[in-house]
């Protein structure tokens, strides 16, 4: 009965995200009627070909839909502690949908612009710490215009709303490698800023970039203060790239008093086609009423490509936060995952994954009282497009 049950959700699952991409690829289709469809790899990865659409003239429009069922051993009623987006429980949900149109600057034409548009469940918890109270923004996850300085290779300049240049993952589970968030993507780090920022290839092996920001997340500032960031990217030999962050402000709301460090270290090393690891270390600090607080946590990853259309993704990690300043208990949290994913043509992903969460105190509501641990069992199907 469970098998019988799995399936039926899948099945569920996969009409349930082809219908919604399908109505929102609506536009664009009737634009791009006489194009050729797009193959598995375009619909993965769009920017390495997607279809040409002569009436973008140099935009690139795209779609996103994500839709998932997650057993959790809790059961909780809510939202399951600890975790983005694939948080409730016994259900089919509607995580995330998503439509973007965007224009990279170029030599050639060098205004450009992003913006995307985030629907769901998902964008809810995205913009949950707003200070601004425009309902309209929890559904904008970037909005920012961009313009290419003629110096050098090229210093680029963007200025507006747009998602964090912190830590291992992001908000699209697509672009990850497992289905479900990290950890230190849910706890750790922000999810967006807006301000400025400027991005230089000093060479083709080191990348800068500094911003000005009004905080974690928050497009109104909640202070007096505004914060800064700076990145290194570092490419050393086509197999190893290493991204190193460091970002400083208040961020506490009405706060201009107590400074936040954050310093976010990415790791990602790719030895053969077939494998890949990738590390994070994110660490930061704070003050409440004058007392210091700190967290830490590491996560690693391996992800084996056993065939083009099939990989295995295990993931493992610890944060600690002794202060209990971002789990709201003073606590040491695990959690290990494995994935596994399946690519079909057409832009259509599934990953079928499970995960183990646990913590030194009793930290997860169930409904016969708190426990120490939780399992949960997911299935994240995800249909990506995008025209050029």
């Amino acid at each position: 009965m469970l098998l019988k049950s799995l399936v039926s959700k899948y099945v569920c699952l996969t009409l349930a995200t082809t219908g919604l991409v399908a109505w929102l690829a609506l536009p664009a289709a009737a634009q791009t009627a006489a194009a050729a469809p797009a193959d598995a790899a375009t619909a993965q990865q769009p920017d390495a070909g997607a279809k040409a659409a002569p009436l973008l003239h140099g935009f690139e429009l795209g779609g996103l839909a994500d839709v998932y069922y997650t057993y959790y051993s809790t059961e909780p009623e809510g939202d399951a502690l600890f975790r983005n987006f694939d948080t409730r429980h016994n259900a089919l949900r509607f995580s995330m949908a998503q439509i973007w149109i965007t224009k990279a600057p170029t030599d050639e034409s060098r205004a450009g612009m992003n913006l995307k548009f985030n629907f769901g469940h998902a964008a809810k918890m995205i913009n949950a710490y707003e200070p601004a109270s425009a309902r309209a923004l929890e559904n904008i996850e970037q909005a920012y215009g961009s313009y290419l300085v003629p110096a050098g290779k090229g210093l680029q300049v963007d200025a507006g709303k747009f998602v964090t240049q912190h830590g291992a993952e992001v908000i699209e589970a697509k672009d990850n490698w497992n289905y479900s968030r990290s950890l230190l993507f849910a706890l750790a780090i922000p999810y967006y800023h807006t301000g400025v920022r400027a991005t230089y290839a000093a060479t083709d092996k080191v990348t800068l970039m500094g911003n000005v920001v009004t905080g974690w997340n928050s497009v109104k500032d909640n202070n007096g203060g505004k914060s800064v960031g700076a990145q290194v990217i570092l490419k050393p030999v086509s197999q190893v790239t290493i991204v190193q962050n460091y970002m400083t402000g208040y961020e506490q709301p009405h706060n201009s008093t107590d400074l936040r460090h954050l310093f976010d270290s990415v790791v990602t090393i790719t030895p053969t086609s077939m494998v890949s690891l990738m590390a994070n270390y994110d660490y930061g600090k704070d003050s409440v009423g004058g007392l210091p607080v700190s967290w830490q946590g590491v996560a690693g990853y391996l992800k084996v490509q056993a065939t083009p259309w099939f990989a295995v993704i295990p993931r493992v990690e610890v944060l600690s936060d002794p202060d209990g300043f971002t789990t709201g208990a003073t606590q040491t949290l695990k959690e290990a995952t494995i994935t596994g994913e399946f690519k079909a043509k057409g832009g259509l992903l599934t990953r079928v994954e499970y995960r183990r969460d646990a913590s030194d105190v009793a930290s997860f509501s169930k409904p016969s009282g708190p426990v120490t641990s939780q399992s949960s069992f997911a299935i994240g199907i995800l249909y990506s497009y995008a025209l050029k």
